[in-house]
């Protein structure tokens, strides 16, 4: 372990030097690439301090107790090897999770988009429930969430939504909600007492900088029209809403939350850049998957991951079985749980796939 913090020593140095280089500084795509590495090596620079002071407590702990010619001092060094003894294991786990490599894009913003899927006016509403429970997250976490676009759903909810989280590591933790959500209820309409199962889509897009993907402005068709939904007259009377279509792609990026049109292509701009970032890391995804034989991260948008069923007050994450009895919590926000056990999940996955590189 001591020979692997010491590689990842040498390459701390390195980063630490390279940052103040009036060339990389220049430099933007490589000065922030340069500058995230730094931040995980900071990480594990502050675990190597404490692994070195256990490490020599250990030694020096063995070294009391085998002169053994002072009581005193054997009793308080047989607390100390124990202590040792005891941390050393855990903080061994802790150090192994943080060597394995990190997705660079873990530390991205992120873009979401949550689309009813099956079930009418229910389904509309179910989008409009997962909007709140990830705002609410987002939230808790001390994370921006920003609307971008929307189209509202006849009886509330919404047929679809699009906002934007900006915070640290925030595509890295919400990267594990993309995929299909169920929810078993009985509706607001349903006058016979039937619980129905209804279904949104949610998907989640890093996102992209303007170093990351490069678009051809010949390339896109701008076409602009008037905002829906609240703001003001002037909103629905002005022409500030806009749709970017990427024509050799087909992608399509719209905003209207703005009343700037200015600001509403700015960000158009920015959701259609991620989505093209996103084609190339969905590539990467589907061959990381199928390397590893995994669906926790697999970007499958089709796979069915979580079912809420409020009759019997629970929520089930299909990828790795995982029950909770606590849905009520859940739905107000409270997904840190099953979002840590996602991560384990992955991260053992990783260990296994790289056990002989970690």
């Amino acid at each position: 372990m001591l020979e692997k913090l010491q590689i990842v020593k040498q390459r701390f140095d390195e980063v630490s030097d390279l940052i103040i280089q009036p060339d990389i500084i220049t430099d933007q795509k490589r000065y922030v690439d340069l500058n995230r590495e730094y931040k995980d090596l900071r990480i594990l620079m502050d675990k190597r301090e404490i692994y070195l002071e256990l490490t020599n407590n250990l030694a020096e702990a063995e070294e009391i107790i085998s002169d053994g010619s002072d009581a005193e001092m054997v009793e308080m060094a047989k607390m100390q090897y124990d202590e040792a003894k005891e941390s050393i294991p855990k903080l061994e786990e802790e150090i192994k999770v943080l060597l394995i490599p990190k997705d660079p894009t873990d530390s991205k913003n992120a873009v979401v988009e949550l689309r009813a899927g099956t079930g009418g006016d229910e389904a509309s509403i179910f989008a409009g429930d997962l909007f709140r429970m990830y705002t609410k997250y987002c939230e808790g976490r001390g994370w921006k969430v920003d609307t971008v676009d929307f189209s509202e759903g006849t009886n509330g909810g919404f047929k679809e939504i699009q906002f934007e989280v900006t915070g640290n590591d925030v595509y890295g933790t919400l990267k594990f909600e993309a995929g299909v959500h169920r929810v078993q209820r009985v509706p607001q309409t349903e006058t016979q007492g039937r619980v129905h199962t209804s279904a949104a889509t949610v998907m989640v897009f890093p996102e992209a900088e303007e170093f990351d993907v490069e678009i051809n402005p010949k390339e896109v068709r701008i076409d602009f029209f008037c905002s829906s939904g609240p703001g003001g007259q002037s909103v629905n009377t002005t022409y500030s809403a806009v749709r970017l279509t990427h024509i050799p792609t087909g992608l399509v990026a719209q905003c209207q939350d703005q009343k700037s049109q200015h600001k509403n292509k700015e960000k158009a701009f920015k959701v259609l850049r991620s989505r093209l970032y996103d084609l190339e890391l969905a590539k990467k995804l589907e061959e990381d998957a199928a390397l590893r034989g995994t669906m926790v991260t697999s970007g499958d948008r089709s796979a069915k991951i979580r079912t809420y069923n409020y009759s019997q007050g629970r929520v089930t994450d299909h990828r790795i079985g995982l029950t909770l009895y606590d849905l009520s919590n859940i739905v107000n926000g409270d997904i840190q749980k099953i979002i840590d056990e996602l991560q384990l999940a992955d991260n053992t996955e990783k260990l296994k796939a790289g056990s002989d590189q970690i």
